[in-house]
């Protein structure tokens, strides 16, 4: 029976039987107990039960319950002083996906970052019925005409920064800090592991700074030299310098992106380790502290701003928990033994149909009060049924285990006074502490978590047919609209209940699904199908085909897709993410280059996958949250309001509008 050692103190069963008994201590976290551990200390009890695998770590979250829209208020902590409201600045956080597929939605991106910087620092001015006039100022320092105002007064006072979703493999051996020679020049990339900090570079390969205000890693617009130097005044060079920290992000970095413990890590983390290792007990083991990102995050955040944080990214979150065995989620190589690939044991047979039963774990944990279970008795999981690519996929049924931060972690960061440290005690916010005793704090409502991800844009538009019209807001997300079904259970469902999305484009599949968008009526269609069957996402396809044999899936079938400006033959470029390498594909993103029948090597299109936890995380956050597509409506007309990013930027001003200063 294959057995792994993960250390000489610990055995990891892949056949069935659990590790060694391990306690942990009254006060300590109990996930650093490891997931696979037979038993776990309850605290302050001394009472031994078995170990729940989708529950260890919650003893270092806290539950929910603060309300989102709860003002901070003078108990909020020690230190907390009156609530500040309607404040004139904006602290800005741009988290960029970095990892491989993200080279085109990062262009759009990139190309759209200029008109989220005009939305706050030159906001428009609109007449008496809310309608933009002609002309609009050139800046934001300029008066409006004449029987018009600015939905809020120009923003004279803007951090500008920007962060990566690369945190590396959380203890695994999967993306390395550094990896030598990977770059297309030779260089070493480091961009696998950006460890949350604020980045100031012009590509990951060639080391070029991005100069930043007194080089702390974020730009700050300061038209009215009240900073001491000034910051900057010249617009057009703030948005381009803000255009090359977005590129600047790369499309080398971790391909099991943390897209939201990522921004967790920069902003809230009370504690950010220096460093993760595995230990002696074969347990991943945070290290010291990170004192560069808390001076970036010191000078950065503001007590008295509104934060904006634009997540921007094409898949769902990765954010792997960083305590105990977790790591194990994005292992490629066996401990101790790099010449074999490892493999996750399987999960017990309850989990293929109720992955919250209580049975529902893996086979390398001991089980319990569960019966014995044959499917356990079989090894190890095969490659096809477990390609690295997809261990962040469907992972309580497919492994037992949820090896990824609760959602919970997250809507508390964003709303919650008191966080958790590494030993589990609840401390004040970072968000929502004042700088000094008895100074101003932020209110929740102040914080905006704006998200560009993975979900149809027809489906969280105003109108299925034209996204000019605008995105929804929280209140229209909530509304009946088909059957009395809301958008929300149109695009996430209920994870509690493990209810699917209603659209089977937001269902997470590494095969081929069926069918019909309800709210715009479109069916998917099957692999065969003429590239461009269904609108929203072309056709489904066969993951892991080659040379027309599935040998394992290695991707998830795709929520939407969109047209790139140019198309690219991955029979020709060897540099970067080409989806169409495979000749004999069936992938919706390809198609035949001219005069080269047979081989679908021409990408013309790029995708993007079912953003399941950063929409749970969104729908939470309510009227704090903002929900776009990283699909674009379009990209060949900048004049219309559908075009790139624009309409994403539009539904974050709208959002910011009534909680900034109003106009002088």
């Amino acid at each position: 029976m294959l057995r792994l050692v993960l250390a000489t103190l610990i055995l990891v069963n892949l056949g069935g039987l659990g590790a060694c008994a391990s306690s942990t201590p009254s006060g300590e976290d109990a996930g650093s107990s490891g997931f696979f551990d037979a038993t776990t200390t309850i605290p302050d009890t001394g009472k031994v039960e078995p170990a729940d695998a989708s529950s260890l770590l919650d003893a270092a979250t806290p539950a929910p319950g603060e309300d989102a829209s709860t003002p901070v208020s003078e108990d909020a902590g020690a230190d907390a002083g009156p609530v500040a409201l309607r404040p004139a600045k904006v602290d800005l956080l741009i988290v960029v996906d970095n990892s491989r597929a993200m080279q085109d939605h990062e262009q759009v991106l990139a190309n759209s970052v200029g008109a989220l910087v005009r939305s706050l620092v030159n906001p428009h001015c609109l007449d008496a019925t809310g309608a933009s006039v002609t002309p609009q100022p050139s800046s934001g320092q300029e008066a409006c005409p004449s029987g018009s105002s600015r939905r809020f007064a120009a923003i004279a006072d803007l951090h500008l920064g920007v962060i990566t979703t690369s945190l590396g493999g959380h203890g695994s051996d999967s993306c390395p800090a550094s990896e030598p020679f990977s770059c297309p020049d030779g260089s070493t990339n480091t961009s696998q592991d950006d460890h949350g900090h604020l980045i100031a570079r012009t590509s990951p390969c060639d080391g070029a700074a991005i100069p930043t205000y007194l080089g702390q890693g974020f730009l700050a617009w300061d038209p009215q030299a009240r900073l001491t130097p000034p910051g900057s005044a010249d617009q057009s060079a703030f948005e381009e310098t803000a255009r090359q920290l977005v590129l600047g992000a790369g499309h080398a970095g971790c391909d099991f992106p943390s897209q939201l413990e990522s921004w967790y890590r920069f902003l809230v983390d009370p504690e950010p380790y220096a460093s993760l290792a595995v230990g002696a007990s074969g347990r991943a083991e945070p290290q010291g502290i990170d004192e560069v990102l808390l001076e970036q995050r010191a000078s950065f955040l503001r007590p008295d701003s509104l934060l904006l944080v634009a997540v921007a990214s094409d898949s769902n979150d990765c954010s792997v928990r960083e305590s105990g065995q977790y790591f194990l989620a994005l292992q490629s190589r066996m401990p101790g033994n790099p010449n074999v690939p490892f493999h996750l044991p399987r999960a017990r047979s309850e989990c293929a149909s109720v992955p919250n039963d209580e049975c529902c774990r893996s086979c390398g944990q001991q089980p319990g009060d569960c019966p014995a279970d044959p499917n356990c008795a079989q090894g190890a999981l095969p490659e096809k049924d477990d390609h690295l690519a997809l261990r962040c996929f469907d992972q309580k049924r497919r492994f037992g285990i949820d090896f990824l931060y609760p959602v919970d972690r997250y809507v508390e960061a964003l709303s919650s006074p008191m966080v958790p440290n590494r030993a589990g005690e609840l401390v004040p916010n970072p968000l929502f502490a004042s700088a000094t005793a008895g100074g101003p704090v932020r209110d929740p409502s102040l914080v905006v978590l704006a998200g560009i991800v993975g979900v149809p844009w027809q489906d969280v538009a105003r109108s299925p047919a034209d996204l000019s019209l605008g995105y929804r807001d929280h209140q229209e997300l909530e509304e009946p609209r088909v059957m009395g079904r809301s958008t929300w259970e149109g695009i996430v469902g209920d994870p509690a209940s493990s209810s699917m999305p209603l659209d089977p484009h937001m269902i997470e599949s590494s095969s081929p699904r069926s069918g019909t968008n309800p709210f715009t009526g479109d069916a998917l269609a099957p692999p065969t199908s003429q590239p461009g069957t269904d609108p929203i996402n072309g056709h489904e396809y066969t993951p892991g085909l080659k040379d027309g044999v599935v040998v394992a899936p290695d991707d998830l079938e795709y929520a939407c897709i969109f047209e790139l400006p140019q198309s690219r033959d991955c029979a020709v470029v060897l540099t970067g993410d080409c989806r169409c390498a495979e000749p004999t594909n069936d992938n919706p993103l390809c198609v035949e280059p001219p005069g080269t029948p047979g081989a679908r090597t021409l990408q013309t299109h790029a995708a993007a996958y079912p953003a399941l936890r950063q929409l749970s995380l969104l729908r939470h956050l309510g009227a704090q949250g903002v929900v776009s597509s990283i699909c674009p409506a379009q990209q060949d007309d900048p004049s219309r309001a559908d075009y790139a990013y624009l309409p994403a930027v539009q539904a974050m001003s709208d959002r910011v509008a009534s909680r900034l200063a109003p106009p002088p």
